[in-house]
């Protein structure tokens, strides 16, 4: 088996992952990378889901990468013109050329003699295995798994006449005219699903067992169509972005210390949307406080305008089982179906499930430490691109690309050959994602952790880590740094 080498190894040819071989090449000019890419196609998850409706669930000008203005006319984009951007800049920089498609990474392994990363994948539909080395690997796998999504063992299911389906396996020849349809829960996707499939269907039922909270937004900026027509693209984008970032930040520090002020908020936007009659208590009345879990976001209302229509209703119950013709609740009303759509959630996990090595020795992702939210405590030259929770994927992952081409500037600079994050005895251990979802509190085990203080603590705050990350310290105290085959040690406090 040959073995090529790169100087740095992406895995990943989505979002995240295009936006890394961007940074890469303009901030590390003389490194050569390559993407690989476990499907047939660029994009990752907006190439992914293909479901009805299907839309970003933030405001395009802070989704969009830093470096490429988002140019198209609504701010929340439907995903095939996200995936459009994202192919579009892959092209216009050449990322597209370094991509390796169909290959399936399953194992890296770390060699502290030589410091570098062996990374083994499968390859197309005959599961060869293919291996690289490189001094350097990002991962940019995102934190679901892609091969499955999450869908509960619901007694009765196999009774069922109907199509069960879930959003991340979306057959492409679904007739769902004039069906009777019940979607299953009241996250992004299904307040997403609710209203698309709602056009064509007889009827479209969102059945949750609790509510969520859901906010109404304009798909058009018009500050940034206006700024669009008065000022050069690229200063029109970044102050629109900077605009968007500040509300983002405002309003979540807003949820998180005056939450029953926020609640009323929302419930009176509530109103004004359902109308006099409609009963929020029931079911948009979240027994938990807002940004607890993440909110979803409508564009013009489209949800609360299905459901005034009565095109589409909500139940709030638990079910008890399947039948044959639809699903019976505990409260012991049935809801008829044709169609049932599970979007119920997905599978957390990390570095895409592949297995993880170190001079031999198996690691366990849940028995490390995230060190400023892309690294891993005492796993050497291994980022990984994780987002935000309470604001737009790409802001954290365009840091986290930024900052490790700083990383590898600094140890080329100072002759190191690798940088491990290690922590002390001190640091108290706390769950990675502050958030009371299910899917996250299911893959807890899983997942790494977080800790109580900087820079293991992700504080989930754009401007801080962006102060943190673009002017802090690489040499912090907390980064060793070594050569192959010796010990890593901690070098003088000062920037790259």
């Amino acid at each position: 088996m040959t073995t090529q080498h790169f100087d740095v190894v992406i895995v990943g040819a989505g979002l995240s992952g295009i936006g890394a071989a961007y940074h890469l090449q303009q901030k590390c000019p003389g490194k050569r990378y390559a993407i690989l890419e476990g499907r047939e196609a660029i994009g990752g998850t907006w190439d992914l889901f293909r479901y009805p409706g299907i839309r970003s669930d933030s405001d395009m000008y802070t989704l969009g990468y830093r470096f490429k203005p988002w140019q198209q006319g609504k701010a929340i984009a439907d995903g095939s013109s996200i995936l459009d951007y994202v192919r579009d800049t892959a092209r216009t920089y050449g990322i597209d050329q370094a991509i390796r498609y169909n290959h399936w990474v399953t194992r890296y392994d770390w060699s502290s003699d030589d410091a570098t990363w062996t990374v083994e994948a499968k390859v197309g539909p005959g599961k060869k295995t293919s291996r690289f080395t490189c001094n350097f690997l990002i991962n940019c796998s995102g934190y679901y798994r892609y091969d499955e999504g999450y869908t509960p063992a619901f007694p009765g299911a196999d009774t069922f006449k109907g199509q069960i389906i879930h959003p991340q396996h979306w057959p492409e020849d679904l007739d769902y005219t004039g069906k009777r349809v019940v979607v299953i829960g009241s996250g992004a996707t299904a307040v997403t699903l609710v209203p698309a499939m709602a056009e064509q269907a007889a009827h479209v039922t969102m059945l949750q067992r609790s509510p969520t909270y859901i906010v109404s937004l304009p798909d058009v900026d018009l500050i940034a169509r206006t700024l669009n027509r008065l000022l050069p693209t690229g200063l029109a984008y970044q102050m629109t972005r900077w605009k968007n970032v500040s509300l983002q930040t405002m309003f979540y520090q807003l949820c998180r210390r005056y939450p029953k002020f926020v609640r009323k908020l929302l419930r009176k936007h509530l109103r004004a949307q359902l109308g006099p009659d409609f009963d929020i208590d029931t079911h948009f009345n979240p027994s938990y406080n807002p940004w607890d879990q993440r909110l979803c976001i409508v564009p013009n209302g489209d949800l609360f305008k299905a459901l005034r229509h009565g095109d589409a209703s909500v139940v709030t119950d638990h079910i008890e089982a399947f039948t044959e013709q639809g699903i019976r609740l505990k409260s012991g009303e049935t809801l008829e179906a044709d169609i049932i759509v599970s979007a119920t959630g997905l599978n957390l996990v990390t570095l895409g499930g592949a297995d993880l090595q170190v001079d031999g020795q198996q690691i366990k992702p849940a028995e490390t430490m995230t060190y400023k939210g892309l690294m891993l405590s005492d796993i050497p030259n291994l980022a990984l691109v994780v987002g935000y929770t309470n604001a737009s994927w790409t802001l954290k992952a365009d840091l986290t690309s930024e900052y490790v081409c700083r990383l590898i500037n600094f140890m080329d600079k100072q002759g190191f050959d690798y940088c491990t994050p290690v922590v002390s005895a001190d640091v108290e251990q706390e769950p990675f994602l502050d958030l009371d979802s299910g899917y996250v509190h299911r893959a807890e085990a899983h997942l790494p952790k977080q800790g109580d203080r900087k820079p293991w603590k992700l504080y989930q705050n754009y401007l801080l880590d962006l102060v943190n990350m673009r002017f802090g310290r690489v040499a912090d105290g907390a980064m060793t740094f070594g050569r192959a085959g010796e010990p890593a040690t901690q070098v003088a406090d000062q920037q790259a």
